[in-house]
């Protein structure tokens, strides 16, 4: 069977070129564009969307929310819960009290490897249940009230 310009099973050969591009850099942590997929080997955006589907099943990359996917690599941990409790466990981890200034936006992207809109609305949630004042262009928002332990939780 030939095997010339078959469209068929293209997104398949294009997974397994990017699984060995992970297989062979460990510090890869996130998956091509999708622009990037289609300008490299010259196929629609929908066979570039195919190639994440199947690295997705394969439990190669994971999506992100407000992100691009994501490498998963074999034993690694990772923190699924929603942005909005991790934001929450900063005031914790970071020892921050009441009236402390709260890390702005651009650092929390970086730290948690989010877009700025994710850190957006997990922040207006975290004012919403009165944790954090309102956000205001050139004033940090400060801590109102701590987060409240769950009993048993692990500190």
């Amino acid at each position: 069977m030939s095997q010339q310009a078959n469209p068929r099973g293209t997104f398949l050969k294009i997974a397994e070129v990017v699984r060995a591009q992970i297989d062979a850099d460990p510090k890869m942590t996130e998956l091509p564009t999708a622009a990037a997929l289609m300008s490299e080997f010259g196929v629609s955006r929908g066979v570039a969307l195919r190639v994440f589907d199947v690295l997705q099943e394969q439990g190669i990359a994971e999506r992100v929310s407000g992100g691009r996917l994501r490498v998963a690599r074999r034993g690694e941990v990772v923190d699924r819960r929603p942005l909005a409790e991790r934001l929450t466990d900063v005031i914790t981890t970071d020892r921050l009290t009441v009236g402390a200034p709260f890390p702005s936006a651009s650092k929390l992207c970086e730290r948690f490897g989010v877009s700025r809109p994710t850190v957006a609305k997990a922040l207006d949630k975290l004012e919403a249940a009165g944790l954090l004042s309102e956000g205001k262009q050139g004033k940090p928002r400060t801590v109102l009230s701590l987060p409240k332990q769950e009993e048993g939780a692990n500190p």
